[in-house]
């Protein structure tokens, strides 16, 4: 089976794939455009875990453009798939719309108050706009117009000539006992969601019926489902009968001239290879299992004169911080989702920097904090020339495309610097323009939108994911009870505060400050090192910060000092502290 091999080595993958995929191009169909594949079903909200279906191939036709071949990376909109189920949470959908189960998706009305034609429309809308603001190049194939339309007829009567073929080879698989799946841990319901996928790979062969095998399933021409079975076929006339399951209509339709349905998937899928010549396309693990449908499409693709593409099999997407999302928004988050709270270069850089065997997370809680960190550093290491280069590749693969960098935020300030801002401020732009101004004062931010977009997602963030028990309310009034309680070695920690605030107003001066408060008080300076204190001043740190934080927000935690104090502000600080 033509599968790109998948080295462990901390390589740029993409290259590497790149290398193959032209190679491999160039045998088959020397001169031509590459051809690279996604596929989509737009049954329901179409979440992270199938974006690498999409990034992946992506990843690798960009790069093969940046060499200068010509590319084309089709997204195969699997919209003339049958409605399978009502995906739950999905706002204004009830258990009505089951009565819908087993119709084209593109024949199912869109979820209430959508401006959007039909159920499938709808979703391929959200996804759409999220790969346009991720940079995502691509030519769209609508299933539905392609097979209501006549283009497949060819391949659909030459599926039903060579049927006893294909039926020969499904039938190796049939008999085999299924092998148990090895899924990876999912942490939630949500999650465990995301691993079942679109449910294409679970789709029946066309075997049902006692008619024999038909790899064709016609649409009701009475109630419009899939619910029907082929009674009768005849290769020269091309007259095909069928009857529905669902309402008992019976239809007798001459299959040259018929275009309400279309293959089974195993064989959909491996015709549209041939049809399309696709080189690369990645396959998720329940495609990839002895029997699915990459397995068996690797061998009905050369019915159909053609070849299997080579590519990876992906590995699983997972969420972080789904559990303090509200369970009424239903299923697993989407790109769309993701890109509220983060800008579209770190999520490239998420799916760029993971080969695709290797399975990741994408963070809706705390650990988008660091995972912003360590963007930052990587971006200074770039621009300073100390990042290794397969990370300068990831980066690279990130920012941009062969085509143009992404939009960027003009002055990156640190995401969890933001993030308070955004929640001590709580939409006041005033307030959060003139913290922000004072975190370098010499250099201060004149506007808001130097910082935005990331401001915006970092807001955003703070407003949807962070529960409200966490948000920082700052004390309107000071705590004279707790200051009254203080004994004199505290008390002087917060006046050794109070008199450097001045002198220390930014956010570098003032994060010297608090964590120097209790090295004087030790009698160490300031400036001394972790490496020159002994182990109790860190805790003597840790009394001090939760001091500040119970006479500024009235709890033991909150965000970090320096930002916190700044959103204050010095009068309200020094108020609050009991001057």
């Amino acid at each position: 089976m033509p599968i790109v091999a998948q080295s462990t080595e901390t390589t740029d993958w993409v290259s590497r794939f790149a290398d193959e995929v032209i190679e491999e191009s160039e045998r088959r169909a020397p001169g031509k455009p590459v051809v690279v594949a996604s596929g989509l079903s737009p049954s329901g909200p179409i979440h992270l875990g199938n974006l690498r279906e999409v990034m992946t191939p992506h990843l690798v036709a960009d790069e093969i453009r940046r060499r200068g071949h010509q590319v084309r990376h089709l997204i195969s909109w699997d919209d003339y798939d049958r409605y399978r189920k009502v995906p739950a949470g999905i706002a204004g959908v009830d258990e009505s719309w089951a009565e819908h189960i087993g119709k084209p998706l593109t024949s199912v009305p869109a979820p209430k108050g959508s401006a959007y034609p039909n159920w499938a429309e709808h979703f391929k809308a959200a996804m759409v706009r999220s790969l346009a603001e991720m940079g995502v190049e691509f030519d769209g194939i609508s299933q539905t117009a392609q097979y209501t339309s006549g283009v497949y007829r060819e391949q659909v009567l030459h599926a039903m000539k060579h049927r006893g073929d294909i039926d020969a080879i499904l039938a190796q698989y049939r008999t085999r006992p299924k092998v148990k799946k090895q899924q990876q841990k999912a942490v939630d319901e949500a999650e465990l969601e995301a691993e079942e996928g679109s449910g294409a790979a679970a789709e029946d062969d066309g075997s049902a019926g006692g008619a024999g095998y038909f790899p064709y399933k016609p649409y009701c021409g009475g109630c419009a489902k899939d619910l029907t079975t082929v009674t009768s076929y005849d290769d020269d006339t091309t007259e095909l009968s069928y009857v529905c399951g669902e309402c008992g209509f019976k239809e007798t339709v001459r299959l040259s001239e018929f275009n309400r349905g279309k293959l089974v998937w195993k064989v959909d899928w491996p015709m549209r290879w041939a049809y399309e010549g696709v080189v690369f396309e990645p396959s998720g693990v329940d495609h990839s299992s002895p029997g699915s449908s990459f397995q068996v499409g690797g061998q009905i693709v050369g019915i159909f004169g053609g070849e299997q593409p080579i590519g990876p099999m992906y590995a699983f997407v997972g969420i972080s911080g789904m559990a303090k999302m509200s369970s009424s928004r239903g299923g697993v988050p989407t790109p769309g989702d993701a890109l509220k709270i983060m800008e579209p270069q770190l999520l490239r850089w998420l799916y760029a920097r993971r080969r695709p065997n290797q399975s990741f997370k994408i963070a809706f809680d705390q650990e988008i904090q660091r995972l912003y960190d360590e963007w930052d550093k990587l971006a200074a290491k770039v621009a300073d020339g100390s990042a290794l280069p397969g990370d300068v590749a990831a980066y690279t693969r990130a920012v941009g495309t062969a085509a143009a960098e992404l939009p960027k935020t003009p002055r990156p300030l640190p995401y969890r610097t933001l993030a308070s801002v955004a929640d001590i401020t709580a939409g006041h732009e005033d307030q959060a323009l003139r913290i922000l101004s004072e975190l370098d004062p010499r250099s201060p931010l004149s506007s808001l939108d130097q910082a935005r977009p990331r401001y915006d997602k970092a807001e955003a963030w703070i407003n949807t994911h962070v529960p409200a028990d966490q948000r920082t309310i700052v004390r309107a009034e000071p705590d004279a009870e707790l200051l009254k309680s203080l004994d004199e070695a505290s008390q002087r920690s917060v006046r050794l505060l109070l008199d450097g605030l001045a002198e220390h107003w930014s956010l570098d001066g003032l994060t010297h400050l608090v964590y120097g408060v209790p090295k004087v008080q030790a009698g160490f300076s300031a400036d001394a090192t972790p490496k020159e204190l002994p182990p109790e001043i860190k805790t003597a740190q840790r009394m001090f910060f939760a001091l500040l934080y119970q006479l500024l927000v009235g709890r033991d935690t909150g965000p970090r000092l320096p930002t916190l104090l700044l959103a204050v502000g010095q009068e309200r600080v020094r108020a609050l502290l009991g001057e």
